[in-house]
This record gives C-alpha cells, sequence and structure tokens, in this order.
C-alpha cells in the first residue's frame, strides 16, 4: 500500500462529472479492429477482478469474486485482540479496531467481520498473515516513538501527541526504541493458530472457508515501513527462511489453502532484497548490491522461486501457489486521487502498456521495458513452473474521474488477455465513483448479473492507443462478449472484423462522459457474420454482447497438431534450455508441456505459453530424453513431437578459483574465503577442501557454508543459496577461528576434488 501526498493547482481539481478531454463535432476515421473467436482461446481467472476492503454492496453489485484483507496495517495485526500497528502510515501507532463486543475475542474480530460479509455476497477472501515476527501487545493505544521517551520528533499525531514519526527535529531517524514499546515476539505458530481460528469459525479452505493467505505484505519494505521492530532490510535466506517456516505451518493448519509470496511492493521487488534495497538507498550500491551477489549474482525473484522448488522436491509438499508482486505506475502524475492535467491523464492511459508491452519504455526513474505479466509469467514457468501470478496490490489513481475509469477497464482487459491468475485493487472505489463502474462494465453491465465472457479470444486493434479492445465468450449463452475503450477525446469510428461470430444483433452498452452516474443501454448494433462497424464517442467504453447463432459455441475441431522437435539451447550441468517449432495448427492452442521420456512412460516436467522452456533440477553428465505436447483451451492435447536425446554437461575440471584472507590478533582470526567458478559450465553444488598447515588452527562459528575439521583438514560444504555458480560467479564464505603457534594462510585448495588456482 502507497500513503500519497497530493498539491493539486485548483484549476485542475476536476470532478466526476468533468469530461476528459473535448470531444470533436464529428466522428474520425478510427483504427481497424479484428476478433477472431476461434484463435488465442483461454480460460480468464476470475480472480483477476478483485479489491481491497470492498464494502458489502459494493461487493454484491459487482459480484466481486475475491476480497483482500492486506495493506500495511495486516503486517501486525493480532486477531486475538483485534488491534494492528498502523506503521509508517500513520505514526507507527497501535490502535485497536472497532468492536461491538471485545469480551468475546478472538471471535467476532474484524477479520472475521470480514470474512462473514465476504460469504454473505459470495466473494472469497484473501487474508494477510502477519510474517516479520511480532504482532500488536494488547488491545490498547501505544505509540512506536513516543516523544516522551525518544525525544522531540519532526511530526506528531495531532490526536496522540506523544506518537511521533520516528524522525527526530533534523530529519534524522530515531535509533535505539524498544519494539516492545508496541509489539510482542510471535512465530509461525501464531500463523498457524489464526488460520486454525478462521477454520473453526468458517471451515478449512475446502469447505468454502478462507482458500487464499498472503505471506505477510511487502515485506522488502519493513525496513522502512516497520522500522520500530525492524529497522534492517530483509535479506535473500532470511525471506527464505521465513517462507518455509509460516507458509508450512499454514499448510499444517489447513492443506487446503494457498499461498501467495513474496507480496513484494513493485518491480524492485523481483530484482532486489530488502537488505539490498535498504543498503543501495543509503550508498547508491545499485549496480551491485551485495546481498545479491553473495547469492550469485542471482536476483531475488528468480532465486526466491527456486528456492520455493526446492522446497518441493525435497519434502514433497508445495508450499507457494502464487508469485506476488504488487505494481503502482511510477510515472509522473499517474498514481494519484486527482486526475491531473491532460498530459497526466494521456500518460495514465499510456502507462498501461507497463503491464505487458515490450516496446513501451517507462516514463519513469525506471526507463526501461517492464512488461510486468508477461515478466512473471516467464519466471515461474522458468524457475517454479505451475506456481500462478497474483499482483494483489495495484492502482493507476483518479478514481472519481473519467480518465481513471478509462484506465481501469483497459487493465481489466490487459489482466484477462495475458492469462493474469488474480489481481486486488487498492483500495475499493466507491460504489458511485467511476472507477467502480470499470467493474460493472465487466462484472454487471446491465444491472441483472450481465457479464464478460470468461474464455478469452483474439482481440486486435490496429492502434491500441486510440481503440484498445477486448474479447471473451460467455459461457452460460455462447455470446461473443466486446469491450472497446476509446482513450482519446475523438469520436471514433471503426470496422470491426469477426470470425467464428454470427449475424444479429448486439446489445450495446456505454460508460462515457454523457452520463457519468451510470452505464447506459444504447440502441442495438447490427452485426453480420463477419463484422460491423461501430462508432465509439470519445473518452467511452462501449460493452457489446453478440448472440451466437443457436447458442453453439465454435466448432471444436480436435486437437491441435504435435509441435516440432525440441532443440537444445544451452546447457549446464542441470539445466537445459528447449525450444521447438509451434503446431501449425495454431487455432486454439493455449500451451505447450515439456515431458520426460523414462522408459516407457512420460512424465510432464515443465509447462510454457510460448515455445521454449528451460527445464532446470537435472543431474550432471546425465542423458534425457524429451517430447512437447501442445494443448487447447477445450483441454485437447496433441500427439508428442519427435523424441530428443540430450545429455546434461559434466562439472568443471580444475576451473576454479579460491583466495583466502585472515584478520589476525593473538589466539584468533576471521578467515573470509572466496570460491570462483572458473570453468565454462556452471556448478552445482561444491565442497571446498585444504589444510591447516598447523596442528594449532582450529574453525571455530563458519557463515554461509557447512565448515567441518578433522586434525588439520577442513571442508565447506555450500549452502543452498550458494551452491549454484554460473560461469564466472563468486560466492563469500568465512569462519572465526583460534590459533597457537604460529597462523600461516593454507596454500593448496580443491573445489568438488579438482584443485584450485588463486
Amino acid at each position: 500500500m502507497r500513503i500519497r501526498t497530493i498539491l493539486l493547482p485548483m484549476a485542475l481539481a476536476a470532478t466526476a462529472g468533468a469530461v476528459v478531454l473535448p470531444a470533436s463535432a464529428t466522428a474520425a476515421a478510427g483504427p481497424a479492429l479484428a476478433v477472431d473467436a476461434t484463435t488465442g482461446r483461454h480460460p480468464i481467472s476470475p480472480y483477476v477482478y478483485g479489491m481491497n476492503f470492498a464494502d458489502e454492496d459494493l461487493a454484491r453489485d459487482v459480484r466481486l469474486p475475491l476480497n483482500r484483507y492486506g495493506g500495511n496495517a495486516t503486517t501486525r495485526y493480532n486477531f486475538r485482540n483485534d488491534t494492528s500497528n498502523r506503521a509508517s502510515d500513520w505514526y507507527f501507532e497501535n490502535i485497536p479496531n472497532d468492536n461491538p463486543d471485545p469480551s468475546s475475542l478472538p471471535r467476532g474480530s474484524e477479520s472475521d467481520r470480514f470474512v462473514a460479509a465476504n460469504e454473505a455476497t459470495g466473494t472469497g477472501t484473501l487474508m494477510t498473515l502477519p510474517m516479520i515476527g511480532w504482532v500488536a501487545r494488547e488491545r490498547a493505544r501505544a505509540c512506536g516513538f513516543s516523544v516522551a521517551r525518544y525525544g522531540p520528533q519532526q511530526s506528531t499525531d495531532p490526536w496522540a501527541p506523544d506518537c511521533g514519526n520516528g524522525k527526530k527535529p533534523d530529519g534524522t531517524l530515531v535509533t535505539g526504541n524498544d519494539p516492545t514499546d508496541t509489539s510482542v515476539a510471535v512465530g509461525p505458530e501464531y500463523a498457524a493458530d489464526f488460520v486454525t481460528h478462521l477454520r473453526s469459525q468458517f471451515g478449512g479452505a475446502a469447505d468454502g472457508g478462507v482458500e487464499f493467505y498472503n505471506l505477510d505484505n511487502e515485506p522488502d519494505l519493513w525496513h522502512s515501513t516497520h522500522r520500530d521492530v525492524r529497522p534492517r532490510g530483509l535479506g535473500y535466506d532470511e525471506l527464505r527462511d521465513r517462507t518455509y517456516a509460516y507458509a508450512a505451518a499454514i499448510k499444517a493448519a489447513d492443506p487446503g489453502a494457498k499461498t501467495l509470496g513474496p507480496v513484494g511492493w513493485g518491480l524492485n521487488s523481483i530484482r532486489y532484497s530488502g537488505l539490498d534495497q535498504d543498503v543501495c538507498s543509503r550508498t547508491g550500491c545499485w549496480s551491485n548490491p551485495p546481498d545479491r551477489a553473495a547469492h550469485g549474482g542471482q536476483e531475488l525473484g528468480p532465486w526466491y522461486l527456486d528456492q520455493m522448488r526446492a522446497y518441493e522436491q525435497r519434502h514433497g509438499q508445495r508450499i507457494l501457489d502464487y508469485f506476488d508482486i504488487h505494481i503502482y505506475p511510477q510515472q509522473a502524475g499517474v498514481h494519484n486521487d486527482q486526475p491531473g492535467d491532460a498530459a497526466t491523464q494521456e500518460r495514465r492511459l499510456r502507462s498501461t502498456r507497463q503491464l505487458w508491452d515490450p516496446t513501451y519504455v517507462d516514463e519513469s526513474w525506471i526507463n526501461k521495458p517492464v512488461r510486468m505479466i508477461p515478466r512473471m509469467r516467464e519466471l515461474v514457468d522458468r524457475h517454479y513452473p505451475g506456481t500462478k501470478i497474483a499482483m494483489t496490490e495495484y492502482s493507476w489513481g483518479a478514481y472519481g474521474h473519467l480518465n481513471g475509469a478509462l484506465t481501469q477497464a483497459d487493465i481489466l482487459g490487459i489482466f484477462g488477455r495475458e492469462g493474469l491468475d488474480m489481481a486486488n485493487l487498492w483500495t475499493a472505489p466507491g460504489a458511485d465513483q467511476p472507477v467502480a463502474h470499470a467493474f460493472r462494465i465487466y462484472r454487471n453491465y446491465d444491472g441483472r448479473g450481465g457479464s464478460f465472457g470468461e474464455t478469452s479470444v483474439r482481440a486486435t486493434s490496429a492502434d491500441q492507443g486510440k481503440l484498445a479492445i477486448y474479447a471473451a465468450e460467455r459461457g452460460s449463452d455462447k455470446a461473443l462478449t466486446l469491450v472497446v475503450v476509446n482513450k482519446t477525446g475523438d469520436e471514433l469510428t471503426s470496422p470491426v472484423a469477426l470470425t467464428g461470430a454470427s449475424a444479429g444483433a448486439a446489445e450495446v452498452y456505454r460508460y462515457s462522459g454523457t452520463n457519468l452516474a451510470g452505464i447506459v443501454r444504447e440502441a442495438d448494433q447490427a452485426v453480420s457474420s463477419t463484422g460491423f462497424t461501430a462508432t465509439f464517442p470519445a473518452n467511452s467504453i462501449t460493452h457489446l454482447a453478440l448472440p451466437r447463432g443457436g447458442g453453439e459455441p465454435p466448432v471444436d475441431t480436435g486437437p491441435p497438431t504435435a509441435p516440432g522437435k525440441p532443440v537444445a539451447g544451452a546447457i549446464t550441468g542441470t539445466s537445459i534450455a528447449l525450444s521447438w517449432a509451434a503446431s501449425t495448427d495454431d487455432t486454439g492452442v493455449t500451451g505447450y508441456d515439456v515431458h520426460r521420456v523414462d522408459g516407457g512412460s512420460t512424465t510432464r516436467i515443465a509447462g510454457a505459453t510460448g515455445t521454449s522452456t528451460t527445464v532446470t533440477g537435472l543431474t550432471p553428465d546425465t542423458s534425457y530424453t524429451f517430447v512437447v505436447t501442445a494443448r487447447d483451451a477445450a483441454g485437447n492435447v496433441s500427439a508428442a513431437s519427435p523424441q530428443l536425446a540430450v545429455r546434461t554437461a559434466v562439472r568443471p575440471n580444475g576451473g576454479c578459483r579460491v583466495t583466502y584472507a585472515a584478520n589476525t590478533w593473538p589466539g584468533g582470526f576471521t578467515a573470509t574465503v572466496t570460491v570462483t567458478n572458473a570453468g565454462a559450465v556452471a556448478i552445482d553444488g561444491w565442497r571446498l577442501a585444504f589444510d591447516f598447515p598447523t596442528a594449532g588452527q582450529k574453525v571455530g562459528q563458519g557463515w554461509s557454508a557447512t565448515w567441518r575439521q578433522t586434525g588439520t583438514s577442513v571442508t565447506a560444504d555450500s549452502v543452498s543459496w550458494n551452491g549454484r555458480l554460473a560461469p564466472g560467479a563468486s560466492t563469500s564464505i568465512g569462519f572465526n577461528g583460534t590459533w597457537s603457534g604460529q597462523n600461516p594462510a593454507p596454500t593448496a585448495f580443491t573445489v568438488n576434488g579438482q584443485a584450485c588456482g588463486n
């Protein structure tokens, strides 16, 4: 969740009744649109239409599929006393939630009432569970940075002046405060108790109870948002270890529960750990962040997914179901309550391209393509196949303005077209705000439950910056539903080519500046089986529902043809990059599956939406045989491709370097050892070995490896996060030791039995 300070010139303070941009008097020629109901078919997850903290009336009206209980205040929420700490959002204060019967707690807490309201509207619940290790101490107000205890501060709560913002009058941070002023330490057992309580009240996930659990909220920002209890950034290893412990506790308490992590704040949550964001924000080390360097140079997102996959391989249990990263547009003025001037409104509409478009360079400090949904999908396909992707917080702002509604309608269409699995708007709009009508266009455009279809089909625009179009088939009546967003201040007339459609009269519903109070039923649109021409008013959202003759879906022509024989690309000791020619019958193909052939049986080991993937988790110097199959939206699976036989690489011979440095004092020393892969292929798992020159040298406490000593012989085995060293990659390990007599440095080192240089 972002807290925003908005300074808006009075001339720009547009109201809900203001028109975004002036419309021309006559319609201009618009871009050509096309819809093909026979291709590009894939399911649209209903969970992409989710929100955070939607009230019961709005949830019922938009038939809300999922409502999230999230944000910074949930990181230290204590369900037992129904109290949360509001963190940096509001002076690090503990504030008890309003509760009509505190004596009955934990029954009847705010979280209980949230779930009960969702059940009343048929809405699923996504509950955030604290993972930071602290929750609100008691049902009473308390300050994380008391002025009485820690001195004058830059800002204080006007209603509770002893609660400061944790900054001294000169702007420096207050340090050394006591976390127990507000909070009590808890562990994974707290998460298990919370889930057990919810299960006792509402049943388990498999019985209609709470199904989804966020593994906290934006833990990579804890050092900022919750610095009164967590002043240091969260590193790679601790994020992994906390996820292992808390997710396993949730699954033990409710085996049907689905977990989402790491719940990062944005693009940088994929690239950097909280520790690196903490350090580099102060030192400018973004090009060589130390925590990443200590983990083989791998960015946090792929490393995290690798660790979650490794857990399942070791324990036979998936503990991460969704890869969840939030997104807030960083372009100037976009993520604001107010719409801004004309240039800002145009930028808001343009910036939705960061969700998918590889040609769009983000107009912010990012200054490069983001393509967030494909980026996340590629990460899970490569590093943890079968994991779904989620954005449980996002917002493009301007809820009270038509420009915000146009942007939101575009976003919801993108989510469905691009195959996102879950999304939750932060926070829910008011029921009468224009952004709420953008949801109604998809979820209840006619007030009687009329909705956009559940199976996406191919829809294209010659200029999506002017007219964006999205299409889907509705399961109940097989109607072909279209949503067209006119992002311009011009009335545009465009041809709409149709394939797989039926002639008839399309129902037309529209939201525009003509009536910001609601969606208007327009005159029917005549449609032939090959298309129609329509005029789309300036700054409008149009929903067309095209009937299907006889109510029949497009003919299922059977399974797609087999894809081409896979071809091996980059090969390491534990991975093989594969690519293949697409199925020649591309109609309806929604993805491909890679299978390992072992004797007479095959095992699916990876999936891909495109025609390439990397198979990981393999054994060095081992032969494998692979085939690929195609699948379509109807569930048909093609015949297998021709087989590819390929062998993984051998571990490098002699391709290593080791440096050893010691800081010595009388009787003791600290040694730092750097292991470098100087070979041409990756090392997966390593053992360093050396001998001390004297019998008086002893290893004490070590780190970043498993250290052992027998006599003068010492070994150090890699741990889970630094075992893989790509060619040229290094990792640093070390130990504290003792010595007597002399403390000379070892001179000969081996890695995996091979002698190394230095």
